[in-house]
Order: structure tokens, then C-alpha cells, then sequence
């Protein structure tokens, strides 16, 4: 292709996403600032069309961009803006080192507030493990289980018990687990305990099977594997001739989540920020969307990817560093490396 048609390409490309309408060969010679007839510019559309860059639209006699157009925009022909002072400034004074959590749905919300699409976070990978835990007696037979993972996160759950336990008992229960099984998962653990347990008092046996089965199902319900925040944002991109169908398939790609986990999980094995076009990617379910996204690291290991989800039709120039700086900042906070 030669430059004259990628510059139209480009035009084409970046006034649709202004514009949201097929555009047509005098948008194109306005925009451009190549001095070419209406004839020549239809013959390189033409051209274009032929390569399946762009389609016509029965309704219209101007072009869109196809999948294949907008992937050869973003790899060939983009150019990257700068994140504007007061976008950057919101990113860096939000996303600081603080409780993992509040780390990962603060980056999901900047995402969708700086973009206005949706902001999706993949939480850490991680395992079902406790680096420290605590009984402490409510009452005579309730129990309140206090666990500590090891990245600073802190759940509780209340046991309730077929007998009243002692202080020192509890805090016997608490140093052994302590001792022979922190940082180990909870199905080892329960294997261990089967032969670990055989000399144990009858009611400390059961208190300590109780204690690793309500662990492992409180960390487990509290590790989401993917925050999502803005999704009704895209509900404005959708036509009204496309209507209901398409909602709701953008309600069920956010409500269940599965997809989502597969595209992040496909992109953390990439490095830097990687772009994913509906319609010629099988990992987005969708032709109208577009996924940007990147991998966040804890301490240098790749631990999750973060994203925005918007129409193909986005500002990709806008995005990406968004969505990169977002990355390298979570990736600092949850390394503990800013204040």
C-alpha cells in the first residue's frame, strides 16, 4: 500500500471514530490535506475495499473500517498521544501502594472514568493460602476466625461451635495451624490434618477442621477473579437498530465474566500493551468491541492484566497510554514501591 493510501486509510479510520458515520470521499479530501479529486479518492477506496480495510454500507455511500482495517490502523499507522497533565495527575494520585484490593477496583474505576468504557482488572493470582491466623470467642459457642494472606488482606468468619473453647485452647489450635501450616494451601492442609491430627484431643481435631474448611471458603469467595467497573458505559455505543441483542449479550459478557477471564488470562502472557479487535480476534466475543489491555507485575512477576472494553470505534491514541501507565502504577502500589 502507498503512503497516499494509508494517509486516506488513516483519515478514514480516525474520522469515523470522531465521527461514528461512514465517511465519504469530500470528508476524506477535507481531512487529508492531499490535494486529490473525488474521482481518485473513490478509486483508492475502491482499492482499499478490495484489500477488505474498509466496507461500504448498504445505506450509505460513504466507508467504515473493517476489523482488518482497524488492526492495520493500530499496528501500522497509529500515533500514540501523550496522557494529557490532568489524566496523569488523577492516575498518579489515586492508584498509591494501599490494601491490595482497594488497588485493584480503584484501577478498574480510573479505567472506566478517564475512557468512559469499561474498566476491567483481573485480580492477582494467587493461592488459597494464610500466613497467619487467630480465634477469638464471641460467646459460648460462636467463634470468630481471623485469617491473614500473605499479601496484607485481612477476612473473617464466624464459627459456630458444638462446644464453649477455652482461651488457651484457642490459642493452642491457633499456634499449631500457625506453625506447621501457614503459606501451605488448604487441600494440603486437609490431607496433613487427617494424619497430623490422630494424637490431638477429639475437640481440638474438630475445631481445626472446621478452622481450614471456613478458611479456604471465605479466601475463596473474596478472590473475584475479575473487577469490572463502568460496563453501562457501552450501552451507549449500541445502535438502535441493533438494539436489545446486543445488549444483552454486553450485559452477559460482563455478568459471567468467562470470557473476560480468557482474553485477560491470553494477554498476560504477552508483554506490554496489547490490542484485541472484535471480529478478528476469537478471544472477544463481540465484533463491535475493542479490548486494550496490559500485565501488571508484583515484584517483577507478571501477577494479572488490566483493560478497557469499548466499541472497535474508540480512540485507540487516547487508550492505550491510559491503560499503560495504569499497569506500570498498579504494578508499583501492590510492589509497595510509591507512597
Amino acid at each position: 500500500m502507498d503512503r497516499r493510501a494509508q494517509l486516506l486509510l488513516k483519515t478514514l479510520v480516525e474520522r469515523y471514530i470522531v465521527e461514528g458515520q461512514p465517511i465519504g470521499s469530500r470528508t476524506l479530501s477535507k481531512f487529508s490535506g492531499l490535494e486529490l479529486s473525488p474521482a481518485t479518492i473513490r478509486n483508492v477506496m475502491a482499492d482499499l475495499e478490495e484489500l477488505g480495510l474498509i466496507a461500504s454500507p448498504h445505506t450509505s455511500a460513504g466507508r467504515v473500517p473493517t476489523p482488518r482495517g482497524y488492526r492495520f490502523f493500530v499496528d501500522t499507522l497509529l500515533t500514540v498521544e501523550p496522557l494529557e497533565r490532568l489524566q496523569n495527575e488523577a492516575l498518579v494520585g489515586n492508584i498509591r501502594a494501599d490494601e491490595p484490593q482497594r488497588v485493584i477496583s480503584t484501577a478498574a474505576s480510573m479505567l472506566s472514568n478517564l475512557t468512559q468504557f469499561a474498566g476491567v482488572v483481573m485480580n492477582p493470582r494467587r493461592a488459597s493460602v494464610f500466613e497467619h491466623l487467630e480465634f477469638m470467642r464471641l460467646s459460648e459457642r460462636r467463634l470468630l476466625l481471623i485469617l491473614v494472606t500473605p499479601d496484607g488482606d485481612v477476612q473473617n468468619r464466624i464459627l459456630l461451635t458444638d462446644r464453649d473453647y477455652s482461651p488457651s485452647l484457642l490459642t493452642e489450635a491457633a499456634n499449631f495451624l500457625n506453625t506447621h501450616y501457614a503459606g501451605r494451601d488448604f487441600e494440603t492442609i486437609r490431607q496433613s490434618l487427617r494424619a497430623d491430627l490422630q494424637g490431638l484431643q477429639q475437640d481440638i481435631m474438630s475445631l481445626m477442621t472446621r478452622a481450614v474448611d471456613a478458611g479456604e471458603q471465605v479466601l475463596n469467595e473474596h478472590n473475584e477473579p475479575v473487577v469490572v467497573s463502568g460496563e453501562r458505559n457501552l450501552l451507549g455505543s449500541v445502535d438502535a437498530g441493533e438494539g436489545i441483542d446486543r445488549i444483552r449479550k454486553l450485559l452477559d459478557l460482563f455478568e459471567h465474566k468467562t470470557s473476560l477471564l480468557q482474553l485477560l488470562d491470553a494477554s498476560s502472557k504477552a508483554g506490554g500493551v496489547q490490542i484485541f479487535i472484535g471480529g478478528e480476534s476469537d478471544l472477544v466475543p463481540m465484533e463491535q468491541l475493542s479490548v486494550v489491555t496490559a500485565p501488571y507485575e508484583v515484584d517483577g512477576k507478571v501477577v494479572g492484566t488490566l483493560g478497557v472494553v469499548g466499541p472497535t470505534r474508540m480512540a485507540y491514541d487516547r487508550v492505550i497510554p491510559i491503560v499503560d501507565i495504569t499497569a506500570r502504577l498498579v504494578s508499583s502500589a501492590l510492589s509497595g514501591k510509591n507512597g
